[in-house]
């Protein structure tokens, strides 16, 4: 089996102190001792909550083969029994084996970003191209500062591809990572009013987004969202740019990959596309146009890489979403009988949201079952946020919502309008609600839990998926 760096490669892309002899090569970098794995390199990072250098100990206890620590802490812990690469910054040191995981990498790498289903494109991606050779790819939504820098670390010297989704809350975030990635190519999924808070305007998101552009490699290509209302604003980005090539996805008659027609089912999709210049039926294992979308985008990427788009086609009907991201539970109640919970618990903004309810609407319910939705707060929507959250009431009554729990400060503008037009029970948090909710469900129902993270919404799916037991399929 090829390491992941040899010893050499590691120590010369650091540029630091060696002190004690490294006698192996390393199998994984890590910067959490609670998953780090026997033979990992630790990077004592410190972050905003933690310092790596506080769980030196943890580290080698559980098996790092070298330490990698900041010269201002180097004094503590020279006498550690693992040997150490002492340098000035620990992040920065990261980003230099990022750098030389680059550079070594014959992998064609993509990028992604997007207000919207940019986790959910690359989990597709990583899915469908797994068929074709070695992906390597984003733990969880490892997408910031730090997280990217850390999967690029990881890139293996003989993967054929690399996905990395970038995210980002303000500008000048993007930029930075873009050129640590240096893709071939990159996808932006859409623009929307999320992060509004932290911006003047939609336009200024569109702006901090098309800095992935930078960091295209020279002769690559921007695979954009023809059906975005800001398609043509990213075009000319692209064009200022230098981009080289500038591709287009969508239902609009001008997009290059185009979708013809969509069916939408209970548990899954099919849609009819023209790819390459040919028609083709394709079925993706997951509900909701957005998923349709998403997964015309990784089929539209998987053309541009020049991958067997047949065998990408077929590999699409085994997707499942992931816990938070649409996962699907049937769940037997102690009384008897069956209800479905639709986990879209991980994060929320006014699309997410709206798509989260149409696929509550296309949900089929049982016999005197109802469509139930769980609604926490959309986060850093700044001053725009009140009218966000009233805005979502025509969905909502659109999605025939017989029952509606609402939890936090900001739902309560939307429970203040809807009052009158369904039964609501609303509370000042999400977890207030977990008692209600269980009193509440019966045979029949489809309960679709959505909010912002930050919200609490995960830990009221925890808590159903806990006391409940999974039906078999």
């Amino acid at each position: 089996m090829i390491p992941l760096w040899s010893k050499r490669a590691f120590t010369d892309a650091l540029d630091g102190e060696n002190v004690g002899t490294l006698h192996s090569d390393i199998t994984g970098i890590s910067i959490d001792t609670r998953t780090l794995q026997d033979g990992d390199a630790f990077f004592a990072i410190q972050g905003e909550r933690f310092d790596g250098h506080d769980f030196i100990q943890a580290a080698v206890k559980n098996g790092a083969s070298v330490l990698v620590v900041a010269r201002k802490h180097a004094g503590s812990v020279r006498r550690t029994s693992v040997p150490l690469v002492i340098v000035d910054n620990v992040l920065v040191a990261l980003g230099k084996l990022a750098e030389a995981a680059r550079r070594r990498s014959h992998a064609k790498i993509v990028a992604i970003t997007g207000s919207v289903g940019k986790t959910t494109t690359k989990e597709i991606l990583r899915h469908a191209l797994s068929t074709v050779g070695r992906v390597h790819a984003n733990l969880a939504s490892f997408n910031n500062h730090w997280g990217l820098p850390l999967t690029l670390a990881r890139l293996p010297i003989d993967a054929d591809f690399g996905i990395f989704e970038i995210g980002m809350n303000h500008e000048n975030e993007i930029r930075q990572l873009a050129r640590l990635v240096e893709p071939d190519l990159v996808i932006i999924t859409c623009i929307a009013a999320v992060h509004l808070g932290y911006f003047t305007s939609i336009e200024t998101i569109a702006d901090a987004k098309a800095e992935i552009f930078e960091g295209l490699k020279v002769g690559g290509t921007a695979l954009l969202n023809a059906d975005d209302r800001f398609f043509t604003y990213l075009a000319k980005k692209a064009q200022k740019t230098n981009v080289a090539h500038i591709v287009s996805f969508g239902e609009a008659a001008k997009a290059d990959y185009r979708l013809l027609n969509v069916h939408l089912h209970t548990d899954c999709s099919c849609f009819k596309v023209i790819l390459d210049g040919q028609e083709a039926m394709v079925k993706i294992g997951a509900p909701g146009y957005h998923m349709v979308q998403n997964a015309l985008a990784v089929l539209s990427a998987g053309d541009i890489l020049r991958a067997d788009i047949a065998r990408l086609s077929i590999s699409l009907q085994n997707f499942i979403a992931g816990s938070g991201r649409g996962g699907r539970y049937k769940l037997i109640l102690p009384s008897g009988g069956i209800f479905l919970l639709i986990d879209e618990s991980y994060n929320a903004n006014p699309v997410s949201m709206r798509a989260g309810l149409s696929l509550l609407a296309n949900s089929h319910i049982g016999r005197r079952g109802r469509r139930i939705a769980v609604l926490g707060d959309m986060l850093e929507l700044g001053s725009f946020s009140r009218k966000a959250h009233e805005k979502l009431s025509k969905p909502m009554r659109e999605a025939n919502v017989s029952l509606a729990f609402l939890g936090g400060q900001e739902m309560k503008y939307l429970a203040d309008i809807l009052r009158n037009d369904l039964q609501i029970f609303y509370r000042k948090t999400v977890a207030d609600l977990l008692p209600l909710v269980l009193n509440e469900i019966r045979s029949g129902d489809v309960v679709m839990v959505k909010s912002s993270n930050g919200s609490g919404s995960s830990r009221l799916v925890s808590a159903l998926l806990d006391r409940y037991k999974l039906a078999q399929s």
